[in-house]
């Protein structure tokens, strides 16, 4: 782990950081100058004397390095990103609560949980830091960037530990809302359970055959939509019937609620990635997937008292604009 920054949060993202690593044997001194080094490791990605000539590149006194800086060993170098230009996601996100430990928000569909790929300044973490004034806030579990809701984030470091603990013992009851179609020959409530997969750098996930159970989720019909809602939604005139679903996983895998629902035969509406990965651009926001993380319950493991938030927002979300109906 580095030492602490000497260079302040900006725009609620840390500044990056390098560490010069120590001489070799075979040889002794690879780079004469710390330009050198940084060079041969950022060249392909920013233009290394312009940082230079910018006093970007900083000590750990927060002192600029200069370019003919003798190359050092075990040395660490800060630095602040350029970040690309990013098109601003649409809609609010709704903080529901703050105390000294947590801060559970509701955030619109589009939007990334953590600053990750092509979203940086379009995430919670990077809005919600700089907004509320809070550098070490920090997601104690996933949402989809598609899905909108709950989450719930910890304030400081030393909170982390007992509320991530929490969710990875199944200690959090979680309930979902979407929109699906309504098959008549599906009995519900209904238990699925089965084994999912998905590997790094896939799109989509998959059901295992025949392996042993690793995700459950129970599926109950909460009410049918009426033509009205659904065309708000969709923004056309529907056809078939259609329904909200109310969803409890028992566990949390990757696309967990997706696949479920797509192994009834009733995909979630909106779903970018199933059954059909669809080639859609990062800044359409025309058709939210229906899905909404909508409460959490739980027994507080610091203070022992029983916590339930649950989500405003209303559903289902209107197309470019997530806000009630």
């Amino acid at each position: 782990m580095p030492p602490r920054s000497p260079l302040p949060q900006r725009l609620g993202l840390d500044a990056a950081w390098m560490r010069t690593p120590d001489f070799e044997a075979a040889n002794p001194r690879p780079w004469p100058t710390m330009r050198d080094w940084l060079a041969s490791r950022l060249s392909q990605h920013i233009d290394v004397d312009d940082f230079f000539a910018a006093e970007r590149f900083v000590r750990q006194s927060g002192e600029p390095f200069r370019a003919d800086a003798e190359y050092r060993p075990n040395t660490f170098v800060w630095f602040y990103r350029d970040l690309p230009e990013e098109t601003p996601v649409p809609g609010e996100v709704r903080v529901l609560h703050r105390d000294e430990r947590i801060v559970v928000i509701d955030k619109p569909p589009f939007l990334s949980s953590i600053p990750r790929g092509k979203h940086i300044r379009e995430s919670v973490v990077v809005r919600m830091r700089d907004e509320l004034g809070l550098p070490e806030l920090t997601p104690m579990h996933r949402l989809d960037r598609v899905t909108s809701g709950l989450l719930l984030l910890a304030t400081e470091k030393r909170w982390r530990g007992a509320y991530q603990s929490m969710f990875m013992r199944g200690e959090v009851a979680k309930t979902y809302r979407a929109s699906a179609g309504i098959r008549p020959e599906l009995r519900l409530p209904a238990t699925v359970s089965n084994h999912l997969r998905k590997d790094h750098g896939t799109w989509q996930g998959s059901v295992v055959p025949g392996a042993e159970p690793n995700a459950e989720s129970l599926v109950e019909l909460e009410r049918e939509l009426a033509p009205a809602e659904v065309q708000a939604a969709w923004g056309a005139t529907p056809s078939g019937r259609w329904g909200v679903y109310r969803l409890t996983p028992r566990t949390g895998k990757t696309h967990q609620l997706r696949l479920h629902l797509l192994g009834l035969g009733i995909p979630i509406a909106g779903d970018p990635l199933y059954p059909t990965v669809l080639d859609t651009a990062v800044d359409d926001f025309s058709t939210p997937l229906q899905l909404l993380a909508s409460e959490l319950r739980f027994t507080d493991p610091v203070d022992g008292a029983e916590r339930r938030f649950v989500s405003d927002r209303g559903f289902p979300l209107v197309a470019s604009d997530p806000t009630p109906i």
